[in-house]
């Protein structure tokens, strides 16, 4: 890779042992994937829940969080995804006081190294959105598959340690989506129905994912008959992302690279062509409802919830009262607007929690089903539905007015 003299001078030390160790593995990934130099990077997104770190990533965080300040900060702003648990309801939830001492570990060190504990997985709805052609560095894939599709920022996947590297070095090897030609779309979804629910959205978006099934694969949507909402989006791509690995997809119309069809497709015709019917949103659906009988939790998360998916869910409650565990996760910067607002109140009082910071999935979801029996679970998130049986678990894809339905009738579900 062709480097300039200030990433020469971090190779060679200058700016301590850190940046050294972080422009070193960007060279290594730079190098594996073609990158002929880099390209600065404006934010940076970090995941880092516990779960993953594990106690010896966050001893070598601790290592590096011991240097002197100069040569641990970060260089651009770098927010995290969420973490492992939410303090203010770890008993609750049964988890176990090693996971919450080892979180309290990651994030003094996190915090040393000058980052930003977001804790969310939203942070385009919540924090600061990037603009169109901004490169930036992001970890988790519903956020990098939003901001590259539906903001037309410049990002790829960035695990763990190149997203530390990139906030610590202030850029990133120049590869992939941060290059105009792989942004071009490499196959045509014709869409007959659009979604009504944020779960047959997910499911729309499970389904192209697995049409795709590769990282360099670039859908485009045509047929799409309105714009899509912010939460909608969130649900397609987060699903998208989930099954297929997918970066980047364009809607014609709608998002920002793909005003026309012909902005992104030279020649449609050499391009492979898929159909999707309501039929199939609704198959996708049922191949996670079978022999399920009753759930005996409802969560919703993955992505954490909107302020208004937060209403949505208050207002269906309005008046009832969950009989099983309705878990609500949403972000530390939405939470405040619902405790303002009533929202809270309103979930609690029927018998939710309201969760925060926290993703289930990352939250060591294995030890909390064993320690409360949870095995069969309902939610209206696509990604969910495919992660979390993982874990041990028998999920279900349902509306939110299907899930809380569910868990005002003990679990019993909707014939």
């Amino acid at each position: 890779m062709k480097l300039t003299d200030e990433e020469q001078a971090m190779r060679g030390g200058e700016f301590g042992p850190l940046r050294q160790w972080a422009i070193e593995h960007q060279i290594k990934v730079g190098t594996y994937l073609g990158a002929g130099d880099f390209v600065p990077v404006t934010q940076a997104h970090l995941m880092a829940d516990t779960e993953s770190l594990g106690r010896a990533g966050v001893e070598w965080l601790e290592r590096w969080a011991a240097l002197p300040q100069a040569h641990r900060q970060v260089r651009v702003p770098t927010i995290t995804d969420p973490r492992g648990t939410d303090f203010a309801q770890a008993q609750r939830l049964k988890q176990q006081p090693w996971m919450l001492d080892l979180e309290r570990r990651a994030i003094a060190a996190f915090e040393a190294l000058g980052i930003l504990m977001t804790d969310t997985c939203i942070n385009y709805q919540t924090i600061m959105p990037p603009v169109r052609g901004e490169h930036i560095a992001y970890g988790d894939t519903g956020v990098v598959i939003y901001c590259n599709s539906v903001c037309g920022a410049r990002s790829n996947f960035e695990g763990g340690p190149s997203a530390l590297s990139a906030g610590l070095t202030g850029r990133t090897p120049r590869y992939g989506y941060h290059l105009d030609a792989p942004r071009r779309a490499t196959l045509v979804v014709e869409v007959s129905t659009t979604p009504c629910e944020l779960a047959d959205w997910g499911a729309l978006g499970g389904i192209v994912g697995r049409l795709a099934g590769d990282y360099w694969q670039v859908p485009v949507l045509i047929g799409v008959e309105r714009v899509p909402g912010p939460d909608e989006l969130k649900h397609f791509g987060a699903a998208l992302a989930s099954f297929g690995s997918v970066a980047l997809f364009h809607i014609a119309g709608v998002t920002p690279e793909a005003a026309r069809l012909a902005d992104v497709v030279a020649d449609e015709a050499s391009l492979p062509t898929h159909v999707i019917e309501h039929a199939d949103l609704r198959a996708f659906r049922e191949r996670y409802a079978k022999d399920i009988g009753a759930v005996d939790l409802v969560v919703f998360s993955a992505p954490q919830l909107s302020l208004l998916e937060m209403r949505t869910l208050a207002g269906l409650l309005d008046g009832r009262r969950a009989a099983i565990p309705l878990l609500a996760v949403t972000s530390p910067q939405v939470k405040p607007d619902c405790d303002r607002l009533g929202l809270t109140a309103r979930i609690e009082a029927a018998g939710g929690t309201v969760l925060s910071g926290m993703c289930f999935y990352q939250s060591y979801a294995r030890e909390m089903a064993e320690a409360n029996g949870w095995h069969r679970l309902a939610t209206n998130s696509a990604k969910l539905v495919n992660i979390i049986g993982g874990y041990g678990y028998r999920p279900v894809l349902l509306p939110m007015d299907q899930c809380v339905d569910a868990a005002c009738a003990g679990g019993k579900l909707r014939a």
